[in-house]
């Protein structure tokens, strides 16, 4: 739904065709297709169309209610505008769907190819308020017209299948719809030789979208000057205290994308920096942990960017720093991935333990310094500032009492992870052994 700020009706938006080759398993579904069309979708299509009134109240009372922006905009003209853009949206669904469809002008309520006249003079909403509200508000008419699609679908038994094909298409234009309202900001500025005070703003908020939500192919190219470059998202946290983005870009600067103006590709993102990077950091970022993803194209860099942001979880939790992939963490990613394992393992090999007091704190150190030095004996006893016979003795006790032989790796590597586990999770809240582990 194209709310205030994306393209009007008649104007360039995301090839139909191009959508659905995001899907099903990236073949694309060919025009003129046997396939037996259902009317549900079209019976759907027409129940929404009819009760249009009251999807528009409730988009606009959402909008209004959630985006102090929109409710400065004159009640008039914010129904006019969503009244076209969930009309056009509507099109859209029956377009996506119907096979050999996908070049034809879109059906309306008023009539083939006709909407509602905005008054003459007025411009886009979306020209006079933030990108992050016109985004949010797209995704507010995008979920409602949904919701009222799919139920009006229900309502007619649609299958499962049938919803999560659609559903698909439909979220799919969705995501590079809103890729392409701040494409149109970002073209603006450009055509308009200027670069106001908001556009730091409104990369931010598209480097974020990229990061966040799978994007047309296309998009990127407005900020990077390279369609379909590849490119390697990453998240960086600092090892200690707030992280400052401008301490980030500094310290990864040779690596950054940039837009044509020169301005970094970052962002913030629930308190840690992100953004795009144009190859492998080579510098050693002691004060930071930095996860990377691989490099790609646009439409992955959400998943990669997922990517990178588990392997600052887990370098973080291990108290590392420098940069790191994900595969670089190898069984840290694991333990930080699964827990359940890990709180199974603690009750195996290291509850024995927890139930033997001040003892059982000297064994679990001794068999974690020994772990930690490579299973060298004095090493570890140095850092324990005892005896290497003293050491020696606690984890003979240890086998002992966790029923665990150090000399068999499997042993070892249960016993690291438990560690591992109560390191990043913490003790589980019973130690006591499951019933099957008696």
């Amino acid at each position: 739904m194209a709310y205030a700020g994306a393209p009007e009706p008649g104007t360039a938006g995301p090839s139909m065709a191009s959508v659905r080759t995001m899907h099903h398993g990236g073949r694309q579904r060919p025009v003129g297709d046997t396939e037996e069309v259902s009317t549900r979708v079209p019976a759907a299509v027409a129940a929404v169309r009819e009760d249009l009134g009251a999807v528009v109240a409730e988009v606009t009372g959402r909008l209004r209610a959630e985006l102090p922006s929109y409710a400065r905009v004159p009640p008039d003209l914010l129904t006019l505008r969503v009244t076209r853009a969930v009309d056009r949206g509507m099109g859209v669904v029956a377009r996506l769907y119907r096979a050999g469809g996908a070049d034809a002008p879109p059906a309306t309520a008023y009539g083939p190819g006709v909407a509602p006249a905005a008054p003459a003079g007025v411009g886009a909403i979306g020209d006079t308020v933030p990108v992050g509200d016109v985004l949010h508000a797209h995704r507010i008419g995008v979920d409602v017209v949904w919701s009222r699609f799919a139920a009006e679908m229900t309502a007619r038994q649609a299958t499962p299948e049938e919803l999560l094909e659609i559903g698909e298409q439909v979220w799919s234009w969705a995501g590079a719809m809103t890729v392409r309202i701040v494409r149109r900001r970002a073209l603006q500025d450009v055509r308009d030789g200027t670069r106001p005070e908001a556009t730091e703003g409104r990369l931010e908020a598209y480097v974020r979208m990229l990061l966040t939500t799978p994007a047309d192919p296309s998009a990127v190219r407005v900020f990077t000057g390279e369609p379909g470059a590849p490119r390697m998202p990453f998240r960086a946290r600092a090892v200690s205290g707030a992280t400052a983005l401008t301490d980030v870009v500094r310290a990864l600067r040779p690596w950054l994308a940039v837009d044509p103006a020169g301005e970094p590709m970052v962002t913030a993102v629930d308190g840690d920096a992100a953004g795009l990077l144009t190859g492998r950091p080579s510098a050693p970022c002691r004060n930071l942990v930095v996860g990377l993803g691989a490099a790609v194209t646009a439409p992955d860099l959400a998943e990669e960017f997922t990517a990178a942001s588990r392997a600052v979880q887990t370098a973080v939790a291990f108290g590392m720093a420098g940069v790191f992939t994900r595969d670089e963490l190898g069984l840290r990613a694991a333990v930080a991935q699964t827990p359940v394992l890990g709180e199974r393992l603690v009750r195996q090999r290291l509850a024995p333990l927890h139930e033997r007091g001040d003892e059982g704190v000297q064994l679990e150190e001794a068999v974690a310094a020994y772990l930690e030095h490579g299973l060298r004996l004095e090493a570890a006893a140095r850092t324990l500032f005892v005896h290497p016979n003293t050491l020696r003795n606690r984890l003979r006790r240890f086998e002992e009492v966790s029923g665990t032989s150090l000399r068999d790796p499997a042993d070892l590597a249960e016993v690291w992870w438990a560690l591992a586990h109560q390191r990043v999770h913490g003790r589980p809240a019973a130690v006591a052994p499951s019933r099957r582990d008696r």
